[in-house]
């Protein structure tokens, strides 16, 4: 894997380019005063429903690092706050989300803060040369952070990329919500850690900019899906009336939303022809160690899904031990009361001083259970971030698809019009002095033969060049999820035997204070 320059293919989309003068990666003055970001104990969301859970305080055993991220020794999430890193162990991206603050939209809306909208402090400290600083923060609104997603999916087709958080439904109704902000600042944060620990994103130009450009964010959006329709609908007239191919800067993007409804056409028609035609296409996936591969994932991740189910179970379970536990502690503490109010004789005071233990005892048992609850989450909610990785699998897998896709309608059309141009010869060639006309239309065709070899040779490069990156990509997944699922087996193995001697401690003081009872009955 390769970094931005490389990675591009030099009839893709063209990177932002400025003046050396005004160059946006050049990090601004950095800001000593800051506010120090806050970070919530965790964020969750589906498909793992542990929002849901009421987590105690923990015990305090848990290190941060200067970031208010927790150490990789210590949870796993650091594999979202602590980029990997190929060529060097100490090399970081540290990312923070913190401030979110309410701004006007600059418009004449007529109705008074209908256009406001919520930007986020975000701050990277990093010992990476190529960033140019090792401390720099910027403000950015969630629309940046579509927009950065959008481009990275353009520029890095085939990479595992991170799905960004969705765009909520109804995010106009509770976009005032404190409860919504912070869920969105959390989301985003997690976002952009994994970004910064994907090994190629990472040092990509577009997550450079978002991270370090001042202001507005100085990369071009992509254009809506009713524009595209709108210019697919002008086009169609004129494709389908003359010769034209398929440019060659055209292939290295899948065909989408509608900008050029005639290569739809002609894929959906070819698409229909390699699933239900007689003829095989002019090439198919012959790697039998991606589809090998591929398959596995898929039944991997129905196995995953299953562990995650199982994982939301425990942790619901755990979390019913933490209240029942509470409610008897508080009951038993009842009955010492009443014991005590009511007492006649003096052994009655001393069973209610007993129960008084007992109800400690429980009390304790349950804070010690919600503890364990917020810990065993930390370390299963790596299934979870995993389940949602499946995502930017398949969407790379997608991209390989549709770039075999492109070739084999490349190589049809290269087919067709050359089948075309032999007859229309052989037919101009029995004319004595040749027909104008049809050596025109030859013309044309011979030109659109040229244009279509050349997209074909660029779809060819651009479909190997994803081969690759899904080659990568795989390797890197293998070995990411042996290290991650280890670390969290192995933190998840070590809190529930802590906390089960904790609880062995709680519940062994009370067996000893109780023992003179059963030295009696004996």
């Amino acid at each position: 894997m390769s970094s931005l320059s490389d990675a591009h293919h030099p009839l893709s989309s063209p990177a932002v380019l400025t003046p050396a003068d005004s160059d946006p990666l050049r990090p601004p003055p950095m800001d000593r005063d800051l506010q120090k970001p806050y970070v919530s104990d965790h964020f969750f969301s589906d498909p793992l429903h542990f929002s849901d859970v009421n987590f105690g305080p923990s015990d305090g055993n848990n290190v941060s690092d200067l970031n208010g991220v927790e150490s990789p020794s210590k949870s796993l999430e650091s594999s979202g706050s602590l980029s990997r890193s190929s060529s060097s162990n100490s090399e970081y991206i540290k990312i923070s989300v913190s401030n979110p603050q309410k701004e006007q939209e600059v418009s004449n809306s007529l109705v008074p803060g209908g256009s406001s909208y919520i930007t986020y402090l975000i701050t990277t400290r990093t010992n990476i040369a190529e960033f140019g600083g090792s401390e720099f923060s910027v403000r950015r609104r969630f629309k940046d952070v579509v927009t950065l997603s959008e481009r990275l999916a353009e520029s890095y087709r085939g990479f595992f990329i991170p799905p960004r958080p969705d765009k909520s439904v109804v995010e106009g109704q509770v976009m005032q919500k404190q409860e919504f902000v912070e869920q969105r600042r959390v989301a985003l944060e997690k976002y952009l850690r994994k970004l910064a620990g994907h090994p190629v994103i990472r040092m990509s130009d577009e997550f450079k900019v978002f991270l370090q450009v001042q202001g507005r964010l100085p990369l071009p959006t992509t254009t809506d899906v009713a524009s595209r329709m709108i210019d697919g609908a002008v086009n169609l007239p004129k494709q389908l009336l003359s010769e034209s191919a398929m440019a060659p800067q055209e292939v290295v993007q899948p065909a989408k939303g509608g900008r050029d409804l005639l290569r739809l056409f002609k894929e959906l028609k070819q698409s229909m022809t390699n699933d239900w035609g007689s003829s095989k296409p002019p090439i198919a996936e012959e790697d039998k160690e991606f589809l090998e591969k591929k398959e596995k994932l898929c039944d991997f991740e129905q196995q995953l899904s299953a562990v995650s189910q199982q994982a939301e179970s425990l942790v619901k379970t755990q979390q019913d031990m933490a209240e029942t536990f509470g409610e008897l502690g508080l009951t038993l503490i009842k009955l010492t009361k009443f014991e005590n109010e009511e007492a006649v004789f003096n052994c009655q005071r001393v069973r209610a001083a007993d129960t008084k233990n007992v109800a400690t005892a429980a009390v304790k048992a349950s804070r010690l259970y919600r503890e364990l609850n917020s810990q065993t989450v930390k370390h299963l909610d790596v299934l979870h971030d995993y389940l949602g990785l499946m995502l930017a699998v398949h969407g790379a897998f997608s991209e390989r698809s549709s770039a075999l896709l492109t070739e084999q309608t490349l190589l049809s059309d290269l087919s067709s019009l050359r089948s075309r141009a032999e007859k229309l010869e052989a037919a101009s060639s029995k004319v004595f002095g040749g027909d104008k006309s049809r050596i025109q239309k030859l013309e044309q065709l011979k030109e659109s033969i040229r244009t279509t070899e050349d997209a074909k040779n660029v779809a060819m490069r651009e479909y190997k060049r994803i081969k690759e990156n899904n080659r990568s990509e795989l390797e890197r997944f293998d070995r990411e999820l042996q290290a991650d699922f280890l670390s969290m087996l192995k933190g998840f193995v070590t809190n529930q035997v802590r906390y089960a001697e904790k609880m062995s401690e709680v519940w062994g003081k009370v067996a000893e204070e109780t023992s003179s009872y059963s030295k009696e009955s004996s």
